[in-house]
This record gives structure tokens, C-alpha cells and sequence, in this order.
């Protein structure tokens, strides 16, 4: 059954919003070194790792750290972004997001979830749509951070489908770069100067309608 499609879902600012939680554990890090941290520094850790994010971080403040110290701020900046997450409800669900999954699953098609969250599978199970999932897979499943595609190969492996009949929703430059090296079809969900390497783009999923979805299935 090689034309099965495989639709293949990020989750930070794709599905959900979960930057701006992520944005207050680390400004509470930031702040306890007397960084300031900003919505732009902020943007520059838009899918990049844990542990890098910490680094540019620190570089922004100029500071020195030994490894133990790093450990600890990472354990305490994840501790704190699990808090927020704890309140999390479908209310947290982005604009359009539950019309394109019960129609690509009205339409008998394979959804999956590629993010480099470790939190992925509890995030989906608190917002209530964690059913509409063949196949997920998260930080905890890959070794290599996109733009390597090594997260969307392995989400098309689970439901069978070849690279070139996946559909990739993603937000961040590295994203559609992961999905582009792995001969997949992209689809930014963002800004359109900043995800210009997309195949598609759209501002958010209220913006695609069901011809879209249709000529994607065909």
C-alpha cells in the first residue's frame, strides 16, 4: 500500500502554543542570572534543542558556566515548563486545528505527530485529541534535532508511507528544512518571509480549506 498519505504534525506552534510556556522557564532562569531576556531573544530558540537554547542564553549574558551548573538549570527550567503544562485543555488547541484532523481521518488518512518534544505524548493526551494519532513520535524516539529528518522518517515508517507520499505541517525554519531534505511535501504554518522554504504556507490552519486537504489526499 504504497499511496497511503501520511500527514505528519509538529506540536509546539502547530497544533498547540506551548513557546510561550517555554518562554517563562526560561526567562525564569534568565532573570535568576540577571539576563534579560526578551519575546526576540526568545525567537532564536524557535526548534532549537534544550541544551543549546541554555547556551545561547548564557552567551547573551556573557556567562560562564560549569557543566554541573548547566544540568541544573536545564532540570530546573524543564520542571518549571512541565508546571504550566500541567492546566493544559483543548482550549490551548490552535485555530483550525480539530477540523483538518477529523477530516484527514474522515478521509481514512494516516495522521503522525514528528516533534522534538519530550512532552508530546502527555501535552496530546490534555488536550483531548491524542486519538486522532496513528503514529508518534517525540524527543524521546530521535537522536538527531532538525533539520535532520530523522523525526518525520521515522513518523512515515510507522504508518507506512514513503517519503514522498508525506505531508509535513511545520512552523519553524528547520522544520520545513527536515521535511524538504527528506522529500516530503511542506507546509508552513506561519509566516510566509520567514518559511519560504515551504512548498505551501499559510498563516494558520483557519486559512486552508478542505480543497486544499482533498488535492493533498489525491
Amino acid at each position: 500500500m504504497n499511496n497511503i498519505k501520511a500527514f505528519i504534525f509538529d506540536l509546539d506552534g502547530v497544533i498547540v502554543d506551548t513557546a510561550k510556556y517555554h518562554y517563562l522557564a526560561w526567562k525564569k532562569i534568565a532573570n535568576s542570572l540577571d539576563i534579560d531576556f526578551t519575546h526576540e531573544h526568545n525567537e532564536l530558540l524557535k526548534g532549537v534543542s534544550r541544551v543549546r537554547s541554555l547556551d545561547i542564553i548564557l552567551d547573551l549574558g556573557k556567562v560562564d558556566a560549569s557543566q554541573e551548573q548547566k544540568d541544573q538549570w536545564l532540570f530546573q527550567k524543564n520542571e518549571d515548563y512541565l508546571s504550566y503544562l500541567v492546566d493544559m485543555d483543548s482550549s490551548e488547541i490552535l485555530p483550525g486545528v480539530v477540523p483538518v484532523l477529523e477530516f484527514l481521518k474522515e478521509k481514512g488518512q494516516k495522521i503522525a505527530l514528528g516533534s522534538a518534544s519530550k512532552n508530546a505524548r502527555p501535552i496530546l493526551e490534555k488536550t483531548g485529541i491524542a486519538s486522532f494519532f496513528d503514529a508518534i513520535v517525540d524527543g524521546n524516539d530521535v537522536s538527531n534535532a532538525k533539520p535532520d529528518p530523522e523525526v518525520f522518517l521515522t513518523a512515515a515508517r510507522l504508518v507506512n508511507a514513503t517519503p514522498e507520499n508525506a505531508i509535513v505541517f511545520e512552523d519553524s525554519v528547520a522544520g520545513i528544512q527536515a521535511a524538504n531534505i527528506a522529500n516530503m511535501t511542506s507546509v508552513g504554518i506561519g509566516d510566509a518571509a520567514t518559511l519560504h522554504e515551504a512548498k505551501y504556507i499559510f498563516t494558520d490552519f483557519t486559512a486552508m480549506d478542505e480543497n486544499f486537504l482533498a488535492q493533498l489526499i489525491q
